[in-house]
């Protein structure tokens, strides 16, 4: 889901503004006319801008370019950080993608919008223009953390020039590679890896994808705090070599679904919380580490391991149960490959 702001500034731009919202039913947009909404007289356009950089993922101005640049200008992060922005005129002419165009989703967004409203998306990014393979928007929409977007310009940049550029990964390759792309070939200056680590740098200029697919068992006991929890699952990402940033989700039995501090802990990472019965855990399918004493205490033989495999949608364990401090952990991948 989106959460946006849409701004405007006159009353055919207001307009504009709620026609835009009606194109993404889907998403969370709050629009703000400024031309028309007495009640926004008195704020600050500046502290507005300021709030949406940093609590939305998308930032739409129905105005000039003009306005939008000056407004958001001193709080750009990069673009790693940057919410999509995109500039949409008054007469609903063009639709502009001013910012984060590809780990944002601007330049989609743009296309999107300017379909449902009639108009012309603007897209400058050099790769579009030339239907060129853009690794962060392919990252994007696969799913993938991006751990050092300054090597991204490496990359698209050898892509423009048409020097191959490799990939190395362990993942199984569906579809047809694109252009300049070399898979596992390490004679390269710049390249990008897909793994769970993010260690292995086989480039010069390396950029690491990292895929959220990974999925975090947890037993705990009773009134465990969350710092007790981050460690133990630190301890399990450690050992498996999994990135922090390839966790997407974490799993336990429905005993803790109240659990204070494994609540504090998905909040910290927000990381959504699955639960699960006994009986669900019990019929998982797989070899698991069983424990008499969790059987008697809870119903099923082990709740880290299982609560892993259910939540990856039976998804092969990358990390058997570990245990600190009275966590158990365990990790577990959902079956995924890369498509091009």
């Amino acid at each position: 889901m989106i959460w946006g702001k849409v701004v405007s500034f006159t009353d055919r731009g207001a307009a504009v503004g709620q026609r835009i919202a009606v194109l993404l039913p889907d998403d969370k947009i709050e629009c703000y006319a400024r031309g028309v909404d007495v009640s926004l007289k008195g704020t600050k356009l500046s502290r507005m801008v300021q709030q949406a950089m940093v609590d939305c993922s998308l930032l739409i101005f129905v105005g000039a370019t003009g306005i939008a640049v000056r407004s958001i200008a001193p709080y750009l992060q990069g673009k790693a950080y940057d919410p999509a922005v995109l500039v949409v005129d008054e007469n609903a002419r063009f639709v502009i993608s001013l910012v984060s165009g590809h780990l944002g989703g601007a330049n989609a967004l743009a296309e999107r919008l300017a379909d449902g409203l009639g108009a012309q998306a603007v897209v400058t990014t050099a790769t579009d223009g030339r239907g060129i393979f853009a690794v962060d928007t392919w990252a994007r929409e696969h799913g993938c953390a991006v751990l050092d977007p300054k090597n991204i310009q490496y990359v698209s940049a050898a892509l423009l020039r048409g020097d191959t550029v490799g990939c190395k990964t362990a993942f199984a390759v569906r579809g047809s590679v694109p252009r300049y792309i070399a898979l596992n070939r390490d004679r390269c200056e710049s390249g990008f890896t897909v793994d769970f680590s993010g260690e292995e740098h086989p480039f010069a200029h390396t950029l690491h994808l990292v895929p959220r697919i990974v999925h975090v068992g947890i037993g705990c006991r009773r009134g465990t705090p969350a710092d007790a929890i981050e460690a133990a699952v630190q301890q399990a990402l450690d050992k498996a070599k999994v990135h922090p940033a390839a966790l997407c989700a974490v799993a336990s039995i429905d005993l803790k679904k109240n659990e204070a501090g494994l609540l504090e802990f998905c909040k910290a990472h927000n990381l959504s919380l699955a639960t699960y019965p006994a009986e669900v855990l019990q019929k998982v399918d797989g070899s698991f580490t069983a424990s008499a004493f969790v059987q008697q205490t809870v119903g099923v033989d082990n709740v880290c391991e299982r609560a892993a495999v259910q939540s990856a949608g039976g998804g092969a364990l990358l990390c058997a149960k570990t245990a600190q401090n009275g966590v158990t952990v365990a990790l577990a991948a959902e079956n995924w490959g890369i498509e091009f």
